[in-house]
């Protein structure tokens, strides 16, 4: 197995202090894709530095952002949705957060990146941030959801994603609302975007969350989650192939 290491990354907002994670193998010199992973609603946490770390071992460097600040680290749902919610509400304000994780990743001395080879994924509130970085006209190969909301107050940006999107959905997932799905796919045509949908059959919300556990709700789908991860690599496969 690879030996992934996590290190913290210090990175300013307007001056305030942000600090995300990077996993990378520093055994590797030569200049690795990048991906930028969004987190679900709880932040920056372990779970979170797990799903990097595996990642990573497929040969990228992930960076995870810090999407509320140096001092917001959510430990229950009620702060996690406190934290959230502003940026639900302002997605100028998510998609200048995501910009400045997006110019650290690239720009951090720690390992090297192509930054010709460039990607986002995120985890529900982050498949929702990892969108809106895409409909911000970011030059990414690709950008992926699992299990994120895929409203958007502004469906024109559609016309700015310079990649391919992959929504990775679990079929019976309450917290997403039914209707966003034709909205999305009707967003996405419009633009003449390359995208994919994949409606996982029995899946909620958090199918990728080893410690969901919330029945008809929140759970996790092992079988699921690797179907799901399997989809994002095959795909990151086919957009940095040189």
């Amino acid at each position: 197995m690879k030996s992934i290491s996590v290190s913290s990354v210090a990175y300013q907002i307007d001056g305030q202090p942000y600090e995300g994670r990077l996993a990378f193998d520093p055994s590797r010199e030569d200049p690795l894709p990048g991906l930028l992973m969004a987190p679900n609603w709880m932040g920056i946490s372990a779970g979170a530095e797990e799903i990097a770390k595996s990642v990573a071992e497929q040969g990228y460097v992930v960076l995870i952002a810090d999407l509320y600040g140096q001092g917001t680290r959510p430990g229950n749902a009620d702060e996690a949705g406190a934290a959230m919610m502003p940026l639900k509400n302002d997605r100028a304000l998510l998609r200048k957060r995501m910009w400045a994780a997006y110019d650290m990743l690239k720009n951090q001395g720690l390992a090297q990146v192509d930054s010709n080879k460039l990607a986002t994924f995120g985890f529900c509130f982050g498949g929702c941030c990892s969108l809106e970085l895409a409909r911000s006209g970011a030059p990414l190969q690709a950008a992926v959801s699992f299990h994120g909301t895929l409203d958007t107050p502004n469906p024109i940006d559609a016309q700015s994603i310079k990649g391919s999107v992959l929504v990775l959905h679990g079929a019976s997932d309450p917290l997403v609302p039914s209707e966003q799905l034709p909205a999305f796919e009707a967003e996405m045509n419009a633009a003449g975007v390359d995208w994919q949908l994949t409606s996982y059959g029995g899946a909620v919300h958090s199918f990728t969350d080893p410690h969901a556990n919330v029945p008809g709700k929140m759970m996790y789908d092992a079988k699921t989650a690797g179907r799901a991860f399997t989809a994002m690599h095959n795909l990151l496969d086919e957009v940095f192939r040189d």
